[in-house]
């Protein structure tokens, strides 16, 4: 078999991979709307679940870093 014969295998290989993990991706967002709407279904608000997963997501010290500068923002704008 040619190098470039072997190339194209390997690349129709990655792209096949690519194509898979595309579709699981996919599955895997329709599943979590799911979740979301069965959420929502039961009287929880999913925007402010989102903002939650979001929050846990960051590491303790730039989670307190965003809510002070918040803070600081509103209280410039006199929101408080």
């Amino acid at each position: 078999m040619a190098d470039g014969a072997v190339q194209a295998d390997r690349l129709r290989l990655l792209i096949e991979r690519i194509e898979r993990l595309e579709e699981e991706k996919k599955g895997i967002a329709d599943d979590i709307r799911d979740v979301y709407a069965e959420a929502k279904a039961v009287g929880y608000d999913p925007k402010i679940m989102r903002k939650v997963v979001s929050l846990r997501k960051m590491d303790t010290h730039d989670r307190r870093e965003q809510d002070d500068l918040l803070e600081t923002y509103k209280s410039a704008l006199g929101m408080e």
